[in-house]
Protein backbone atom coordinates (compact mmCIF):
# COMPACT_ATOMS: atom_id res chain seq x y z
CA UNK A 1 0.00 0.00 0.00
CA UNK A 2 1.57 3.31 -0.87
CA UNK A 3 0.38 6.99 -1.28
CA UNK A 4 3.11 7.99 -3.74
CA UNK A 5 2.72 5.53 -6.37
CA UNK A 6 5.46 6.95 -8.72
CA UNK A 7 8.58 6.54 -6.33
CA UNK A 8 6.89 2.64 -4.91
CA UNK A 9 7.72 2.60 -9.01
CA UNK A 10 10.63 3.92 -8.64
CA UNK A 11 12.34 1.95 -5.57
CA UNK A 12 11.12 -1.42 -7.32
CA UNK A 13 7.97 -2.74 -5.81
CA UNK A 14 6.57 -5.04 -7.35
CA UNK A 15 2.50 -4.78 -6.21
CA UNK A 16 1.00 -1.39 -5.08
CA UNK A 17 -2.17 -0.47 -4.00
CA UNK A 18 -2.78 3.23 -3.84
CA UNK A 19 -4.16 4.80 -0.60
CA UNK A 20 -5.54 8.10 0.55
CA UNK A 21 -3.23 10.64 1.25
CA UNK A 22 0.28 10.75 3.18
CA UNK A 23 -1.59 11.80 6.80
CA UNK A 24 -4.53 9.71 6.14
CA UNK A 25 -3.27 6.60 3.80
CA UNK A 26 -6.38 4.31 4.87
CA UNK A 27 -9.50 6.98 5.76
CA UNK A 28 -11.29 10.68 4.93
CA UNK A 29 -11.84 12.35 8.19
CA UNK A 30 -14.23 14.47 6.41
CA UNK A 31 -16.44 11.18 6.29
CA UNK A 32 -18.68 9.39 8.93
CA UNK A 33 -16.35 6.57 11.27
CA UNK A 34 -19.19 4.06 8.85
CA UNK A 35 -17.78 5.91 5.88
CA UNK A 36 -14.13 5.35 6.90
CA UNK A 37 -14.82 1.99 7.74
CA UNK A 38 -16.08 0.82 4.56
CA UNK A 39 -13.15 2.70 2.94
CA UNK A 40 -10.51 0.67 5.16
CA UNK A 41 -12.21 -2.52 4.47
CA UNK A 42 -12.42 -2.07 1.09
CA UNK A 43 -8.54 -1.20 0.56
CA UNK A 44 -7.01 -3.80 2.76
CA UNK A 45 -8.93 -6.40 0.61
CA UNK A 46 -7.71 -5.10 -2.45
CA UNK A 47 -4.07 -5.80 -0.75
CA UNK A 48 -4.81 -8.82 0.67
CA UNK A 49 -5.92 -9.69 -3.07
CA UNK A 50 -2.68 -8.31 -4.75
CA UNK A 51 -0.84 -10.46 -2.02
CA UNK A 52 -2.47 -13.87 -3.96
CA UNK A 53 -2.64 -12.96 -8.09
CA UNK A 54 -0.24 -13.59 -10.02
CA UNK A 55 2.03 -11.02 -11.35
CA UNK A 56 4.65 -10.39 -14.16
CA UNK A 57 5.51 -6.70 -13.94
CA UNK A 58 4.65 -4.35 -11.53
CA UNK A 59 1.34 -3.64 -11.01
CA UNK A 60 -0.80 -1.10 -9.71
CA UNK A 61 -4.23 -2.41 -8.55
CA UNK A 62 -7.70 -0.75 -8.49
CA UNK A 63 -9.46 0.30 -6.04
CA UNK A 64 -12.21 1.79 -7.15
CA UNK A 65 -15.51 0.76 -5.40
Amino acid sequence: MANLIPIAKTVGANRMVPTISIPYPLGDPSTSEEEQWKLRYHRVGVALNALTTDINEQTVFDVEV
